[in-house]
C-alpha cells in the first residue's frame, strides 16, 4: 500500500491537493456571495468541481505522459474559463469556494506544464513547440490569477486593472499605439541602437589595437555605465531638440559603453595557444582578428548586444518623460497617468514589454545562428 501510495504521488503529486481543494469547495457552496446579481447556481459549481475532479483522478492512472498533459491542460483552463466567466459583473463577490476551485486549477495547470517538461519530442519541430507552449501556459497563468484576483477582490481599477480591460484597451487604441511605437521604436530606438552597438564595437577594436586608448577608455566606460538616465535626458533634450534625435542620442550613450566593454573581454577571450599558432602561420593583425578573435568574441559581442536591446526600449521611454512631440510611449505614459487612465498606461507597457521581447527575440535567434559552434549553443 505504501509502494502504490508513493507510485501515484509521484504521477502527479498535484492533483492529491487540488482534490481536497475540491471537497472543501463543494462544502461551501455557493461561490458567490447571496448579494450577486447572477450568482452561481449549484449546478454550475457541481461542473466545475466535477471537470476538476475527473482530470486530477486522470492524472494519477497509468497513462502516457501526453496523454495526462492534454487532460490536465482541457481540465485546468476549462475550470479557470467557468470560474472567471461567473465573475462578469460579481466584481468584489468572491467568496472563498471560488479561490478555492481556482488553486485546484492552477494546481492541476501545475502539473500539466510538469508533464509538458518532462517529454522527450522526437522531431525538432515537437521541440520547438514545447519550448513555446510550457513559457506560454505559464504567462497564461500569471493572466488568469491576476484577472481573479483584481475582480474577485474588488481590487479597484485605478489601483490595478485586469488584463481583460487592459486587452481591450489595447484593441480599441491601436492606431495611438501604433504611433507611439513608431515613434519610440522605430525611430529612436533603433536608430540609437545601431549606431551605439556600432560605435562601441568600432571602438572596441581601436582599443584592442592601441593600447592607451584601451587603458583610458575602459574605466571612463565603468564610469559613464553609473550615470542616471534622468540626469542625461533633460541634457539631451536640450542638446538636440524635443523629437526622436534626443532619444536616439540617450539611448547611443546607454548602449555604447556595454558594447565596449563586452568586446574588449571578447577580443581577449582567445587563448594564448590559439594566437600563437596564428603567430607561427606569420598573420597578420588583421587575419587574426578576423579569424580567430572575433570569431571567439562572438559570445560577448551577443551578450552586449541582448543587453543593450533592453536598456535602449528603457533608456528612449524615460527620455520621452523630459520633453517629446504629442507622441511615444513615455509621453503617452505620463500624459495618461495623470488624467488617472491606468489601462492606457498599462497596454503602454504591455505593449513596451512586447516590443523589447521581440527584439530581444531577434537578437538571441542571430547569436544562435552565429554561435552555432558555441559549446553554449550546443548545450541548448
Amino acid at each position: 500500500m505504501i509502494i502504490s501510495l508513493t507510485t501515484v504521488l509521484r504521477r502527479c503529486w498535484q492533483a492529491v491537493p487540488a482534490l481536497l481543494l475540491i471537497l472543501l469547495a463543494i462544502f461551501r457552496l455557493p461561490v458567490l456571495a447571496e448579494t450577486a446579481p447572477v450568482p452561481f447556481s449549484t449546478p454550475t459549481t457541481a461542473l466545475i468541481a466535477a471537470i476538476l475532479a475527473i482530470s486530477a483522478m486522470i492524472s494519477l492512472m497509468t497513462l502516457s505522459k501526453a496523454v495526462s498533459a492534454v487532460v490536465l491542460f482541457v481540465g485546468a483552463h476549462a475550470g479557470a474559463f467557468l470560474l472567471l466567466a461567473g465573475l462578469a459583473g460579481n466584481e468584489g463577490l468572491a467568496r472563498a469556494p471560488f479561490f478555492l476551485l481556482l488553486a485546484a486549477s492552477w494546481l492541476l495547470a501545475w502539473a500539466c506544464v510538469a508533464r509538458l517538461s518532462e517529454m522527450r519530442p522526437l522531431s525538432d519541430s515537437g521541440g520547438a513547440v514545447l519550448r513555446l507552449l510550457i513559457p506560454a501556459i505559464f504567462g497564461a497563468w500569471i493572466l488568469i490569477l491576476w484577472e481573479a484576483a483584481t475582480r474577485g477582490f474588488g481590487i479597484p481599477f485605478i489601483l490595478l486593472p485586469p488584463p481583460s480591460a487592459i486587452g481591450a484597451r489595447i484593441v480599441n487604441s491601436l492606431p495611438i499605439l501604433g504611433a507611439d511605437v513608431y515613434q519610440t521604436v522605430f525611430k529612436a530606438v533603433l536608430v540609437g541602437y545601431v549606431v551605439g552597438c556600432s560605435a562601441g564595437f568600432l571602438t572596441a577594436i581601436l582599443a584592442d589595437r592601441i593600447a592607451f586608448l584601451r587603458r583610458g577608455l575602459l574605466p571612463i566606460g565603468n564610469m559613464v555605465s553609473a550615470l542616471p538616465i534622468i540626469g542625461v535626458a533633460p541634457i539631451m533634450v536640450m542638446w538636440f531638440g524635443f523629437d526622436w534625435q534626443s532619444k536616439a542620442a540617450v539611448v547611443i550613450i546607454m548602449t555604447f559603453f556595454p558594447m565596449l566593454v563586452n568586446t574588449v573581454a571578447g577580443l581577449a577571450a582567445s587563448g594564448a595557444m590559439e594566437r600563437d599558432l596564428m603567430r607561427t602561420y606569420a598573420s597578420s593583425y588583421g587575419q587574426t582578428l578576423i579569424k580567430l578573435r572575433l570569431p571567439a568574441a562572438m559570445p560577448f559581442i551577443f551578450n552586449a548586444l541582448k543587453i543593450n536591446s533592453t536598456l535602449a526600449l528603457i533608456g528612449a521611454i524615460v527620455a520621452e518623460f523630459f520633453g517629446t512631440p504629442i507622441v511615444g510611449m513615455g509621453f503617452r505614459i505620463s500624459t495618461e497617468i495623470g488624467r488617472l487612465n491606468v489601462d492606457m498606461v498599462w497596454a503602454e507597457i504591455g505593449v513596451a514589454a512586447l516590443a523589447g521581447s521581440v527584439f530581444y527575440g531577434v537578437i538571441a535567434l542571430a547569436e544562435r545562428a552565429t554561435t552555432f559552434w558555441h559549446p553554449s549553443s550546443r548545450g541548448g
